[in-house]
């Protein structure tokens, strides 16, 4: 099977250093930074077109710009591209969001993804009204889902669930496709709505051991419910021509932090709810001794970034033979980003892609 890639688009801003935010974690702004405007955006998301990327992924969240509307002033700047739009289930009406995907998927040409985050922080949800329990938010998400799923294939909906009630809700005009919906999330719960509603599956960059072990508890409760998702991967990358430039430049992007910076976000990404959260912090423990958890992943992103934390770096070679590994426990998408978006998009895309297309694996 033929991997696809995907890229980022940083709608908190851009820097030439970790730009900090999510899952707890202070919302930083860089001396260099380059705020998200639709021209630098636009510019991110037509160099990941040209380079080969399949789409790119927009997070959400009250520390970035919404990602619906984004994509959407973005559509216009691109032909082919497709936006993996992050939405959190409640916040909207199910009939609503299935409306306004169709509405995306129709006038974009087919080009929309849904990442859906179930919300791994309570004191950011109270923020946009819910006041749900993180077991709740994710029964609700599985209600959810369903909906989205028979409004997609144009079934008149009645329901009365525990969170979702509707009465007559239909759709006049549907998408042709349904959006593919991407999933994440690592506790039992996550995994439990994955297998029943998720396309990918997708989980941040650990050692390729723990990927494999999460892919096989996925994929087993997935068989069970009559389903076979594919699997993804979410990292950062740093890629030069040689290993000795890759590392410099992994190095510069957090040798301007100092222990109290990287501290004070430890001790606030420690409060998290999120299961997937925990396992990043554990790769380092807050400590900048020891990075490297596997040959060419590196663990500094997490030090002062929440949500994914781990980078592929190396020379060019070396990051296409650490994705061949990731492809051999299951992973077929990789969804990346790096510091500045820009840059490495050109990085990845000039330097790794065309090793890979070399040795068969994937085709722009």
């Amino acid at each position: 099977m033929s991997l696809t890639f995907h890229w980022f688009l940083p709608t908190s801003g851009d820097a030439r250093d970790v730009v900090g935010g999510g899952h707890g974690a202070p919302a930083t702004a860089s001396t260099r930074g380059r705020p998200p405007t639709l021209e630098y955006l636009g510019q991110i998301a037509r160099s990941a077109e040209q380079l080969g990327f399949a789409g790119a992924l927009t997070p959400t969240g009250s520390w970035c710009e919404d990602a619906w509307l984004t994509t959407a002033m973005l559509v216009e700047a691109t032909k082919r591209l497709k936006f993996l739009v992050a939405v959190r289930p409640g916040l909207v009406s199910p009939t609503l969001a299935a409306q306004m995907a169709s509405t995306f998927q129709r006038l974009s040409g087919g080009r929309l993804l849904l990442n859906v985050v179930t919300g791994g922080e309570a004191d950011e949800q109270r923020g946009y009204g819910d006041f749900l329990d993180k077991d709740d938010r994710y029964a609700r998400c599985d209600e959810y889902l369903s909906v989205l799923s028979d409004l997609w294939r144009g079934r008149t909906v009645d329901v009365d669930g525990r969170f979702v009630r509707l009465s007559g809700a239909r759709l006049s005009r549907l998408p042709d496709p349904p959006p593919e919906i991407y999933f994440g999330g690592s506790s039992p719960a996550a995994v439990e709505v994955a297998a029943r509603h998720a396309d990918v599956y997708l989980t941040w960059g650990e050692p390729p051991d723990a990927v494999a072990a999460k892919f096989a508890e996925v994929r087993s409760r997935a068989e069970a419910a009559g389903r076979a998702p594919r699997f993804g991967l979410r990292a950062h990358v740093i890629t030069r021509d040689t290993a000795e430039d890759a590392w410099a430049a992994a190095h510069r992007l957090i040798a301007g932090l100092d222990a109290r910076t990287v501290a004070a976000v430890q001790e606030q990404l420690a409060r998290s709810e999120s299961e997937g959260q925990r396992r990043m912090l554990a790769l380092h423990n807050g400590s900048t001794a020891k990075l490297e958890i596997f040959p060419n992943l590196w663990a500094g992103i997490g030090l002062v970034r929440g949500g994914a934390g781990t980078a592929f770096v190396g020379s060019h070679h070396a990051v296409a033979d650490l994705i061949e590994t990731y492809h051999q426990v299951g992973v077929t998408e990789f969804v990346l980003s790096g510091y500045p978006h820009l840059e490495e998009a050109y990085w990845f895309g000039e330097g790794v892609l065309p090793i890979l297309r070399a040795r068969g694996r994937w085709s722009p």
